[in-house]
């Protein structure tokens, strides 16, 4: 599920026409990435969700055919936030794991690392974590361990490396579905939090290549790299 129903606000006025996830780096638009990268590693079937300006996503992107790839559409009648998102498509996601990823980052995390460490029985969830960029010092989760490619637990303010997420993550639906405060609009990261405090997330370090486009100057930032 690629989450590209924000309002993109911190982009203004880059957006007051046009979706965040359609903004270009490098010549493609933002959304083009993880989808090119979640076909790499196997993965066919994606949910987009929709929002603010839907109508230009899906008519970019389509049924997905020309990007090699399967795509659907969770229209939302408002943005959800993260979290109603989820509550939104659990029809469509159904009780397997599924990869999550928010279109408004770019990195070059392989994939398929995450399809090769499913949640165990006891864990709803792997997130993957960054070191923390000058925008977030204080980073967002504790790891307990970063030795890279290892999951292991997360919390909010235990011991271990705070470190940033970075909009990659494994999680179960059930997550979400049987959050008790599920509502029909609220953000993950206070479902995350509730995992955590039952202990049933994890996290993986990851210290490859990695942006949130936040701001207009990111965008410039990344699209010199990508152009060079």
């Amino acid at each position: 599920m690629i989450l590209a129903a924000g309002l993109g606000t911190r982009m203004r006025p880059l957006t007051d026409h046009i979706p965040k996830p359609l903004l270009k780096v490098g010549g493609k638009p933002l959304i083009q990435y993880p989808i090119e990268r979640l076909r790499a590693a196997g993965v066919t079937d994606i949910l987009v969700n929709l929002a603010y300006r839907g109508d230009q996503i899906r008519k970019f992107l389509g049924d997905g055919r020309g990007l090699g790839v399967a795509i659907s559409y969770s229209d939302e009648p408002f943005p959800l936030e993260t979290g109603g998102a989820i509550a939104a498509a659990l029809d469509w996601l159904g009780d397997s794991p599924f990869i999550l990823v928010n279109s408004d980052v770019w990195s070059d995390y392989p994939f398929q690392q995450l399809l090769d460490m499913p949640p165990s029985p006891a864990c709803d969830g792997c997130l993957v974590m960054v070191p923390n960029p000058d925008f977030n010092g204080a980073g967002d989760f504790s790891l307990s361990s970063v030795r890279e490619g290892l999951a292991s637990p997360l919390s909010v303010d235990g011991d271990g490396v705070r470190l940033t997420y970075s909009g990659i993550s494994l999680l179960r639906p059930a997550l979400v579905a049987e959050y008790p405060a599920r509502r029909q609009k609220f953000p993950l990261a206070e479902v995350f939090k509730h995992a955590m405090a039952a202990g049933r997330l994890q996290g993986v370090c990851y210290r490859g290549q990695w942006r949130d486009i936040g701001t207009p100057e990111r965008l410039r930032e990344l699209d010199r790299q990508l152009s060079h």
